[in-house]
């Protein structure tokens, strides 16, 4: 059985802990009740994962005399929008919750996401936790402090920077996703070797096969080395001038296709990401950054795994390659009306740029299209 793995993320007064370790549900007691002025919480968390997990936290909480509410929202990515983070705001407002009190976001990525800008708003900010419990949400979206919610314009335009006081990774829970959830989670882990550890993704080609299967000490050691390279980024570059952009490789892409499929199961946000990856190398290798062997080497591995690698594995219709670059212009990414990209000199050497030759991206997304 894997110990507990700890990584500090050390911002200053912002610093917290991201703990990493088999049943830290069922303990999280033990974990929350520091940072509590008052022995009380609130959860925000999701149908599915509130069946899930809720019964577990909550046995722990009572167990240790800490009282609870709980607000369980609608699961998808819709409920990252106006209408829910307003319920979630006003519900808090009507629990009472004061400054100094805790948030548990219970959930994936939509829930840790707008649980985080709902605590960064309420009364000019109350700390929460996040208590992830997809391998998306542990490895990326838990960490880093990014909150936010959807526009019709595009994915997370309306937030704020505000990080959590405690991470929670629970390896245990990850065994209650789907198959293709956790596969979806695989597209941010893969994304950290590509972007800046070629020996994390030496690591993943062997030991992909013993996450899928439920290896926990792989599945605890993916996630730790995942954290502990966008903690590092984080420190360097907190609110993404600079560094922090590298963390969205394969996002450009993504964002443009989850538009183009409106936000919906046809297209999880992992999945998005893998094949944003592939695209991206693709790109570097004909803009000659990288060597044709590393885009073949990303694919290889993505579908060796059984997650989607190209747009032929989206179902339904796409929009042509120039809608596709039109959508990518909604994109927080971009600086002054620039495109900014994520692209690589080889594995493990990711870099941003802005001097990308717009016929070069057409040309990838239509020999891409052309192929489905």
């Amino acid at each position: 059985m894997p110990t507990m793995q700890t990584v500090f993320v050390p911002l200053g007064a912002r610093a917290y802990d991201v703990r990493i370790a088999q049943d830290l549900i069922v303990d999280s007691a033990s974990h929350i009740a520091p940072f509590l002025r008052r022995p009380r919480v609130a959860i925000v968390s999701d149908d599915n994962v509130a069946q899930a997990h809720l019964p577990a936290l909550v046995a722990g909480l009572q167990a240790s005399g800490i009282a609870h509410s709980t607000l369980t929202l609608p699961a998808g990515e819709t409920t990252k929008t106006w209408p829910e983070f307003t319920r979630t705001v006003e519900w808090l407002l009507a629990e009472k919750i004061e400054r100094q009190d805790v948030v548990i976001a219970l959930g994936g990525g939509v829930i840790g996401d707008l649980v985080g800008f709902a605590a960064a708003v309420l009364r000019r900010g109350i700390r929460f936790i996040q208590i992830p419990t997809s391998l998306l949400a542990q490895v990326d979206s838990s960490v880093g402090g990014k909150t936010g919610i959807n526009a019709p314009q595009g994915k997370n335009l309306i937030g704020a920077f505000h990080q959590p006081s405690l991470v929670l990774a629970d390896i245990s829970a990850l065994d209650t996703l789907t198959p293709r959830d956790f596969l979806a989670g695989y597209g941010e882990v893969i994304k950290y070797g590509l972007l800046g550890d070629a020996s994390f993704f030496d690591w993943l080609e062997t030991n992909g096969p013993n996450l899928v299967q439920g290896d926990r000490d792989a599945r605890a050691h993916a996630v730790r080395r995942s954290v502990e390279m966008k903690a590092e980024i984080v420190v360097r570059d907190e609110t993404e001038q600079g560094d922090r952009a590298l963390l969205n490789l394969g996002h450009t892409f993504c964002h443009a296709l989850e538009a183009a499929t409106g936000y919906s199961d046809r297209l999880l946000h992992g999945e998005g990401v893998a094949i944003g990856c592939a695209l991206a190398f693709e790109l570097s290798a004909r803009l000659g950054l990288c060597s044709q062997e590393d885009p073949s080497r990303v694919r290889a591995h993505l579908r060796s795994m059984g997650t989607k690698v190209d747009l032929a594995d989206i179902a339904g219709d796409l929009p042509t390659a120039e809608t596709l670059l039109d959508l990518m212009g909604q994109d927080k990414k971009v600086v002054d009306g620039q495109l900014r990209f994520i692209l690589a000199n080889g594995i493990g050497a990711a870099f941003v740029t802005t001097q990308v030759p717009r016929d070069a991206v057409l040309s990838v997304l239509k020999d891409a299209l052309a192929a489905r």
